[in-house]
């Protein structure tokens, strides 16, 4: 716990860090404050100064000079949307990413609903069929599951959908599987997602965003419990 603590504590020091040089708070050629400063700024330990500080001067942004102390050297580059993916770490910062899944999801389902085609459809069942098979790794049950979100963004018929959740990854697929597939935990995430499947298969787009919210309401609920 020790270690998760203090990793914890310096990323949002060098999360907070970035944004000042980024905001012009420090600009290129500046002197940084001094690490006791730092660490009496941001309320931790020189140690997690220390750490954050390492990262900084791994991305390029920063100088440190014996006996002088560290020197802004540029200012980050714009971080797009796969950067902040990236920086996924915590508890808080996987449960907002399934309140954006839900955001996308939900309605990505019932439009599927009311666009779904033949070939769209079988593509959903084959991807809920592969789920059902998945039983020993880990990474099997993560793409499996993935695989079958992504089949209702094509069948949803508008692109952004399937790039924005492209561009999440399997990445998007919350803890669960950490460990390994669990068989109670796929259980009940293939009724969740058959009971998705059967009302697209209906055309029935507002069941479809129910069933969605429904899966993801519980995701949450998996991933906090």
């Amino acid at each position: 716990m020790g270690d998760e603590r203090g990793g914890s504590l310096a990323d949002r020091v060098e999360d907070e860090l970035r944004r000042g040089i980024g905001h012009g708070a420090w600009q290129p050629g500046e002197l940084l404050p001094s690490e006791g400063e730092l660490a009496a700024r941001f309320e931790v330990s020189r140690t997690v100064v220390r750490e954050a500080m390492s990262r900084l001067r791994a991305a390029g942004l920063v100088d440190t000079r014996r006996g002088r102390g560290s020197f802004v050297l540029t200012r980050p580059a714009a971080q797009d949307f796969t950067h902040s993916l990236g920086t996924v770490r915590s508890l808080n910062d996987r449960l907002q990413l399934l309140e954006l899944r839900r955001g996308i999801e939900v309605e990505a389902a019932a439009l599927a609903a009311g666009r779904r085609t033949p070939a769209t459809l079988a593509a959903v069942d084959a991807a809920l069929r592969r789920m059902a098979t998945v039983r020993g790794s880990a990474s099997d049950a993560v793409e499996a599951d993935f695989a079958f979100h992504r089949a209702i963004a094509v069948a949803a018929a508008n692109r952004f959908y399937l790039d924005l959740l492209d561009t999440l990854g399997v990445g998007a697929i919350t803890r669960p599987y950490a460990t390994g597939p669990d068989p109670g935990h796929l259980d009940k995430v293939l009724d969740e997602h058959r009971r998705i499947r059967d009302a697209i298969f209906a055309g029935d787009a507002l069941s479809a965003a129910a069933a969605m919210r429904t899966h993801l309401d519980a995701s949450r609920t998996r991933l906090t419990g």
